[in-house]
């Protein structure tokens, strides 16, 4: 975008988010790159720093090809899964966390997101998220045996420091199932990911929200969701916008922002750095701030 396009274009989220009774945002990959972790589908400096090992004995550049390669043993698997994690889990909170926070707080708003990283759970109330593809910090039964997660995050602490110069872990520590004994499996979405109690609370907590503010001027803002699966944050939004009088969407990606021609006159897409719109925007609101002080 043209400078004073761009310009224009902050102005307007800011406005449009000022306006709002309720804002909804939707945040998936795109918002994690935005933040520098891009290990998940780029050969990034965290990757190699990392799983370096990995790349040299199993081929892959990323860590989504590390996590879905088709280890020979368990001992191998749990080992990657374990220094994939860690990583992970151990990273620090991204800015553009920070500058949606202090943009948000003094709105009435909520967190829909796909991304299982918990980034945003480090600045905002676990209350206002929904995170519905899953968590890192828990494990689950591989074979969906009961309904039940467990916290995974000291396990995995454990199986990272195990791995052994051969890159596995000792088979007697992987985790298993306290009920059937099968392996346990990290609660993300997979071919055995567990639709039980808690996926249905974090759906009910959303739901719960936009039936509060259905009826109100309601915002929702869509921050770096691609083509992979766009059913589960977009096209929700895409159709609220259309069905409900006061609703509006906006849409920030420098790649995949679209704005279907049904939508024109309620909505607008930023193609622009995410990290750059935040940090811009979250400058213009405490300069309003400040002024009205």
């Amino acid at each position: 975008m043209k400078n004073e396009q761009y310009k224009e274009a902050v102005n307007a989220l800011v406005r449009h988010i000022q306006d709002a009774d309720a804002i909804v945002v939707g945040a998936a990959s795109g918002m994690s790159a935005a933040a520098g972790f891009r290990h998940y589908y780029e050969h990034d400096k965290d990757f190699i720093d990392n799983l370096g090992e990995f790349e040299k004995k199993y081929g892959y550049r990323n860590s989504f090809d590390g996590f879905y390669y088709r280890y020979r043993t368990s001992e191998e698997r749990w080992a990657f899964i374990a220094r994939n994690l860690c990583m992970i889990l151990d990273a620090e909170t991204g800015q553009p966390y920070y500058d949606l926070h202090d943009i948000l707080k003094d709105k009435n708003y909520y967190i829909l997101t796909t991304n299982q990283d918990t980034q945003f759970t480090r600045v905002f109330p676990e209350e206002k998220i929904s995170a519905i593809q899953g968590d890192w910090r828990y494990f689950q039964c591989s074979r969906r045996c009961h309904d039940e997660l467990y916290s995974s995050v000291d396990t995995l602490q454990k199986l990272n420091k195990s791995i052994d110069e051969n890159l596995r872990v000792p088979k007697n520590m992987i985790p298993r199932c306290p009920k059937c004994g099968a392996e346990m499996e990290p609660w993300v979405r997979s071919w055995t990911f567990l639709e039980g109690k808690k996926y249905r609370e974090e759906y009910n907590k959303l739901n719960t929200f936009l039936k509060a503010n259905k009826n109100k001027k309601i915002l929702f803002l869509e921050l770096g969701v691609g083509r992979m699966t766009p059913m589960f944050i977009q096209e929700p939004f895409w159709k609220m916008t259309y069905a409900w009088p006061d609703a509006y969407y906006i849409t920030i990606n420098p790649r995949d922002a679209l704005v279907p021609e049904e939508l024109k006159q309620k909505g607008f897409a930023i193609y622009e750095d995410i990290a750059k719109v935040l940090a811009d925007a979250r400058k213009n609101f405490n300069e309003g701030r400040n002024e009205s002080r």
